[in-house]
């Protein structure tokens, strides 16, 4: 999809989504967002579309580093509680509580015993999380091994990608297929009434991330919340210029 066309038709998502926003807050709501996917499936960039115009302190990105020594020794859900939103309030989850159903099953970084436990309690967590009035959506970005595979060469190729690359993610391509089976074991376990799964295609991270902004859209309920005006009114007399000592002159930007 052309960037051009693309940008035309998130623009009207995106009033959407600070309506969205602005209900959220004017009803005292808590919205939680998970995005869940394979390395490069396009989880950045699908929330960075979705919080672009919206207010910071309201909408909330949680982007957990990995647990430090204290923490590995918590209740697992522990640190995520940490984030969970407060009445107004929106969290977009760049990965989850379901690391450990993933990266941490495939690696290594979990026992058997321990993926086990959290197949067995993450429904009920969630259901705890719905049932206290949290409107919780899960997205699964869904990318081929080939599109993979380029992505990866194309953040080594650019030097403002290239932090994106991980010891984790060069040895996670080895094991696209354990991936795909830890998923499969994944949604088995936790898709439910309560708290289901969505699976959106994103080998077009573009039109992936129109069909799922439309998708957690059409989901809300009614999100008509009239905009407050602001009054403007002219200055009183000529507009006052700003004055400051120049401390060191700054060269003119080449170009």
């Amino acid at each position: 999809m052309k960037k051009k066309h693309y940008k035309k038709l998130l623009e009207p998502m995106q009033l959407d989504l600070v309506a969205a926003a602005r209900w959220v807050q004017a009803t005292g709501q808590r919205l939680v967002v998970l995005f869940e996917g394979r390395d490069t499936a396009g989880k950045g960039g699908t929330i960075n579309a979705i919080r672009e115009h919206l207010n910071p302190r309201q909408c909330h990105v949680a982007a957990l580093p990995t647990p430090t020594g204290r923490e590995k020794t918590q209740w697992y859900f522990q640190r995520y509680v940490a984030h969970l939103p407060a009445a107004g309030e929106i969290t977009l989850f760049d990965r989850s509580w379901y690391n450990r159903a993933g990266v941490e099953r495939v690696m290594g970084f979990a026992t058997q015993a321990e993926v086990d436990a959290f197949l067995r309690q993450a429904p009920l967590f969630e259901k705890l999380l719905v049932d206290d009035g949290i409107l919780l959506f899960k997205y699964w970005l869904c990318c081929d091994q080939a599109e993979q595979e380029e992505r990866f060469a194309e953040r080594l190729d650019d030097p403002l990608k290239r932090w994106k690359l991980s010891p984790i993610d060069l040895q996670a391509r080895q094991h696209y297929a354990d991936y795909t089976h830890a998923r499969e074991a994944m949604l088995r376990a936790t898709h439910t009434n309560d708290a289901p799964w969505t699976l959106v295609d994103f080998n077009d991270q573009k039109r992936g991330r129109l069909t799922l902004i439309r998708n957690l859209l059409d989901r809300l309920p009614d999100t008509c919340v009239a905009e407050k005006t602001t009054d403007f009114p002219p200055l009183a007399g000529e507009p006052l210029k700003e004055h400051f000592d120049v401390v060191a002159p700054l060269a003119p930007i080449a170009g």
